[in-house]
């Protein structure tokens, strides 16, 4: 638990419902001292309808138990009140309705042509999903984001972290310092300060296969453009652009054995080589002084 987190936690928000069926389409929760009141073209149309929901969370141990308190708990996350993995989100999906997010406002993805007929306005569909942008609810402190399409709700980008527009944050991940994201951070997956995931590159995340690990990166990592990880990375390590180290990737240790990659998860000072000559997947000591470390001049946000 964070500690700028006080619980029992009650707040109040505003909730758009969809007027024929009754069907609860999101909750927005406002920063302190904001009023939770807000507008949009298709409540003006009468398909939607605005309502102030008020939550309580006791405790984060126990999941969600609606759609309005989910919504709080990703709010929590993308304000980084709440680090990811520090609350259990268990039935998430189940509680989120599928929306279609234009930019007249929330509707249900049956809605949109009467709500395009309706329009004297061109409406656009941002997406159809049970997540929306972050930004459309969130606007985080001190951070960069090229494209907003690529980072959901819940999402949480500490202060320096600089999205580009190839960067993608999963709910329930994101980092814990400035970083440089311009790969993929998967549900789950924390980035440590000044490391970089370069143009490309993934991170594995748990939410589809059945995986229960949990990737991670730690500080001053460099995973390169187009290389991905399915193991844990400690502090000070370097991926060759274009290797995938997986659980099962046999390393070549420095004194010629050969493990699985899965044994040495979460460990600091590894640089993962493929060898040009052999093709073998080489584990080196890392050179802190061969990677200089992120730009800080990019992440002064």
């Amino acid at each position: 638990m964070t500690a700028s987190l006080d619980l029992p936690l009650t707040a109040v928000g505003h909730s758009y419902v969809d007027v024929a069926s009754g069907v609860r389409l999101d909750a927005w929760f406002p920063r302190d001292g904001v009023e939770a009141k807000r507008s949009c073209l298709a409540e003006q149309m009468g398909l939607i309808r605005g309502e102030t929901v008020t939550v309580t969370i006791g405790s984060l141990d126990v999941p969600p138990a609606d759609l309005a308190e989910a919504y709080l708990r990703l709010h929590l996350l993308s304000r980084t009140q709440v680090r990811p993995n520090e609350q259990n989100l268990d039935g998430i999906f189940g509680l989120l309705t599928n929306v279609a997010w234009t930019t007249a406002g929330p509707v249900l993805p049956e809605r949109v042509d009467e709500l395009r007929s309706m329009s004297t306005t061109q409406v656009s569909v941002l997406g159809v999903d049970k997540f929306p942008r972050m930004v459309d609810y969130v606007i985080p402190v001190g951070v960069r984001i090229a494209d907003a399409d690529r980072v959901r709700l819940g999402a949480h980008l500490a202060e320096g972290t600089t999205v580009m527009h190839e960067g993608f944050c999963n709910f329930n991940a994101g980092t814990l310092g400035p970083a440089m994201i311009e790969g993929r951070i998967s549900q789950g997956v924390v980035i440590g300060a000044n490391s970089d995931i370069g143009g490309g590159a993934s991170t594995m995340g748990t939410l589809s296969g059945g995986g229960t690990g949990k990737v991670s990166v730690g500080e001053n990592c460099l995973v390169g453009a187009e290389a991905g990880i399915g193991i844990a990375l400690g502090d000070g390590c370097t991926v060759e652009a274009g290797l995938y180290v997986t659980a099962g990737t046999l390393v070549t240790l420095p004194d010629g054995s050969v493990v699985k990659g899965a044994e040495l998860s979460g460990r600091s000072g590894m640089l993962l080589i493929r060898n040009s000559v052999s093709g073998a997947v080489e584990l080196r000591v890392a050179d802190p002084e061969r990677w200089g470390g992120i730009n800080a001049d990019l992440h002064t946000n």
